[in-house]
């Protein structure tokens, strides 16, 4: 938590972080610069328009956005930002009064690294900004898990706030893609095929434990990695999961780096079986 005193990481390596704000909102603007502007060099924007005028002159550390703009609102000037080889790279947070969880995970599934709600705190929100760049900068030094940026997680709970914790904890190394409704889970997976799945236990209409039979039943799922969320760690739980076909399970709350851990392994272990399973394919045709 930012207290008095608070400094940045970007004070410390000697250099001021560039971040353009984007709201319609005047007295949002003003209170956005006052809260920062001692940490960060700040530029303003009323529009997406204006902020593409900045850019031209400026290249951001971060972009955070309003949602609702006239003109163009958020959502549309982030899927210009990502679909922009010029600014695709540039982490985008959201900062709106938008905190139904649609709007959550509309804004996070379309790239957001983070969605935060106003009215805003400046010191929590200056804790949201450092740990983006911590993360991204821990990004930047695995160069040699690149392959990692193509592996595709589906997260699937219905609470906003677990499907922002878990993007957040995984966005950066990896494709999440996040649905809060557990009744179209199937049909998605009939259009793509995650590398690892993310249940949460507890779900209005079909719950974790009734979606994994379902999907295991899937051409193509046998052996897809399934991690099952819950705040209900017990050994029944745990024993009725794995019967049903998940990987593994992980108790809430719990650190980012567990979970990490986690599906690094059941990625890694799946990578080696589709491995295995390949020689062994090789094999069978030379002994044919």
């Amino acid at each position: 938590m930012a207290k008095s005193g608070f400094v940045t990481a970007s004070a410390i390596s000697g250099g001021r972080r560039k971040l353009i704000y984007v709201d319609d909102m005047n007295y949002s603007l003003i209170s956005f610069k006052k809260g920062l502007s001692k940490f960060y060099e700040i530029y303003l924007s009323e529009s997406a328009e204006k902020m593409y005028k900045i850019l031209e002159k400026v290249t951001p550390d971060l972009i955070l956005l309003d949602v609702n703009m006239p003109d163009v609102n958020g959502y549309e000037t982030i899927k210009d930002l990502k679909a922009d080889e010029r600014y695709s790279s540039i982490p985008v947070i959201f900062l709106t009064c938008n905190s139904d969880r649609e709007s959550v995970v509309k804004g996070l599934s379309l790239g957001a690294a983070d969605y935060v709600i106003k009215p805003f705190n400046s010191e929590k929100l200056i804790d949201s900004i450092e740990n983006l760049f911590s993360a991204k900068s821990n990004t930047a030094n695995r160069i040699a898990e690149k392959s990692d940026s193509d592996t595709h997680i589906l997260v699937v709970d219905d609470m906003t706030s677990m499907l922002r914790t878990i993007h957040h904890a995984l966005h950066d190394k990896y494709k999440v893609s996040l649905l809060s409704n557990s009744g179209v889970v199937i049909d998605f997976l009939q259009n793509n095929r995650p590398d690892l799945i993310i249940l949460d236990y507890l779900m209005p209409g079909l719950s974790g434990f009734a979606l994994i039979p379902k999907i295991r039943e899937m051409p193509g799922f046998a052996n897809i990695p399934i991690i099952v969320v819950t705040t209900e760690g017990t050994f029944r739980n745990v024993k009725e999961a794995k019967a049903l076909g998940a990987n593994d399970f992980i108790v809430k709350p719990f650190e980012p780096k567990e979970l990490n851990y986690k599906v690094e392994k059941h990625i890694r272990l799946s990578r080696d079986l589709q491995l295995e399973d390949r020689e062994n394919e090789e094999i069978a045709y030379f002994l044919k």
